[in-house]
């Protein structure tokens, strides 16, 4: 039983073999889009860091990644209690990739609050308008915008607008950004 096994084992084979021979090896390939182009943002490439008004801090990072195909975001925002507002900590991190048409590009939020937000990203010369556009888990009734605005080589404005349930937007806070200058290279000792 077993050689009879055997047998049928290896004539099965010797026909899986001879086919193989007869039928070239067939090579799939996956044609890769080419990475957006994201010259009008290349000044935002870098750290940044800068005080808020009403009081507070934030930081922001902005790098090319995953074979220059996304620019991904890190932002914490941090701010002291208002009259209006308490006081607010907040980390994010946003996937900038361009649209699909080629037109412009979408910026998908992440926050440590647990939302997740959408915003389609323009570029008007000077001037980044990021419109809020939904996403998966946005904050419910609140809409956010922001505008960035390059003053000069090492620096941009930024507003963030709030609209809270059927009411007007209102500035949220403004806040000058400067390019935090990387570290010095240590000199070796002589």
């Amino acid at each position: 039983m077993a050689r009879a096994l055997m047998l049928a084992f290896t004539g099965a084979l010797t026909v899986a073999t001879s086919v193989a021979k007869e039928k070239p090896p067939v090579q799939y390939q996956i044609s890769i889009p080419a990475p957006p182009n994201f010259s009008s943002l290349n000044w935002l490439q870098g750290q940044w860091s800068g005080k808020t008004r009403p009081p507070g801090e934030v930081q922001l990072s902005v790098s090319l990644d995953l074979e220059n195909h996304f620019l991904v975001f890190r932002g914490e925002v941090s701010l002291e209690a208002t009259p209006t507002a308490p006081a607010t900590k907040e980390a994010w991190m946003g996937i900038l990739s361009a649209n699909p048409d080629g037109a412009g590009f979408t910026l998908r939020v992440f926050s440590s609050t647990g939302f997740i937000t959408r915003y389609r990203l323009t570029v008007n010369g000077a001037a980044v308008t990021l419109n809020p556009e939904g996403g998966e888990a946005p904050p419910l009734g609140w809409l956010f915008r922001r505008n960035w605005l390059r003053t000069g080589p090492y620096e941009f404005t930024e507003t963030v607008q709030a609209a809270p349930p059927e009411k007007p937007f209102f500035d949220y806070y403004t806040v000058t950004l400067a390019r935090v200058p990387p570290p010095a290279k240590p000199v070796p000792a002589p």
